[in-house]
C-alpha cells in the first residue's frame, strides 16, 4: 500500500488544530474541484485525496488512531482487541490511501459551502466567479482630475470612472466585472491597484505638494513678481525683497483635490532656491566688490 501522508495533501501540521483543518480543506477544496477545473486532467484525483485526508482527519478518534497506527489505521480496533502483540506495517508514519469519491461533487459542495440549490430536483452547485487583478498606471496629472478609462480585460472592455485624487497603490473593486460565475453563480469582481508615476517637477505627500522654485539673485534681493506653472494653471507669485535660500511658501487649495470630495484640495509647498550669477563683467564684480565691504 502506497504511504501517502493526510497532514502533508492538506498542507497543515501534525499539532494543527480542527479549526485549521477545516479552513486547509475548504481552501484546496475549492481550488481542485473538477467542475472549477475542466481542463486539468488531475484536478479529480487531487480533489479525491483531499476529501480522504479531511474525512479522516477532521473526525478526532480516526485522526487518532491514524496518527498511532500510520496506513493501517482502520484495523486499530483488531491490534487493539490482539493486545497489541501484532505491529502494523508502516508503524509510526502516516499513510494516504486513494478511494474513489462516492458522492456527487455537487452534493459535496452543498455540503461545504452551504448552498441552498435543491440537488434533488438535479440543480448543481452555483459558484462565484473568479476575482480578477489589474495594474493601471496614471501621470500625476491624470490623477489630478476626474477621468473616463477603457480598459480590455479577457477580452472585454470596461469603461470606468477615475475620481480625481486617486492614491499611488490605491486599489478600488469593480463589481461583477471579474471571472463568470459557474453554473449559474454570481460574476466574480475586478480589483484595480493604480501606479501613480513620479513627476519631474512635483512631489506628492497625501493631497499635498511640494516643489523647488529658483529665483535670481537680484530678486531675491531686492524683490519682485515671478509666474510658477501649478497643475491647475499658472500662478503669480511676489517674491519679497531679501528672500533667502531654502525660503518656504505656502499656496492654500493649489495641492492635489481631496479623494471623493468634490472642491477640497491640499495645499502647494514651495522652497525658493537662490541662483549665483556667473559669467560676471568687470563692473559688476567691482559692484559686488563695492557691496561686501560694507
Amino acid at each position: 500500500m502506497e504511504y501517502l501522508d493526510y497532514y502533508k495533501i492538506l498542507g497543515i501540521n501534525k499539532s494543527a488544530t480542527q479549526s485549521e483543518i477545516k479552513s486547509a480543506y475548504r481552501k484546496l477544496a475549492r481550488k481542485y474541484h473538477p467542475d472549477l477545473n475542466p481542463n486539468d486532467k488531475d484536478a479529480k484525483k487531487n480533489f479525491q485525496l483531499i476529501n480522504e485526508a479531511n474525512e479522516v482527519l477532521s473526525d478526532p478518534d480516526k485522526r487518532k488512531k491514524y496518527d498511532q497506527y500510520g496506513k493501517e489505521w482502520k484495523h486499530a480496533d483488531e491490534y487493539a482487541s490482539a493486545g497489541g502483540t501484532q505491529q502494523p506495517s508502516g508503524s509510526g508514519r502516516r499513510t494516504y490511501t486513494s478511494t474513489q469519491f462516492n458522492g456527487s461533487f455537487s452534493d459535496f459542495f452543498e455540503n461545504l459551502f452551504g448552498s441552498s440549490a435543491n440537488y434533488g430536483s438535479g440543480k448543481r452547485v452555483k459558484f462565484r466567479g473568479e476575482d480578477y487583478t489589474a495594474e493601471l498606471r496614471l501621470t500625476l496629472n491624470d490623477a489630478y482630475t476626474t477621468h473616463r478609462r477603457t480598459l480590455t480585460v479577457n477580452g472585454k472592455q470596461i469603461r470606468i470612472t477615475i475620481p480625481a485624487g486617486i492614491e499611488n497603490g490605491q486599489t478600488i473593486r469593480i463589481a461583477g466585472h471579474g471571472g463568470p460565475g459557474i453554473n449559474g453563480g454570481p460574476d466574480g469582481d475586478l480589483y484595480i491597484t493604480f501606479l501613480i508615476e513620479r513627476h519631474s517637477k512635483f512631489r506628492r505627500l497625501g493631497n499635498d505638494l511640494y516643489m523647488s522654485v529658483e529665483i535670481d539673485l537680484y530678486k531675491a534681493v531686492l524683490g519682485g513678481e515671478i509666474t510658477i506653472d501649478t497643475l491647475s494653471g499658472r500662478v503669480k507669485l511676489k517674491v519679497k525683497p531679501e528672500t533667502q535660500n531654502g525660503t518656504k511658501v505656502k499656496l492654500r487649495n493649489k495641492g492635489f483635490p481631496v479623494y471623493k470630495k468634490e472642491g477640497q484640495f491640499g495645499d502647494l509647498y514651495i522652497t525658493y532656491f537662490v541662483r549665483i550669477p556667473t559669467g560676471l563683467t568687470e563692473k559688476q564684480k567691482s559692484l559686488f566688490t563695492e557691496l561686501s565691504k560694507k
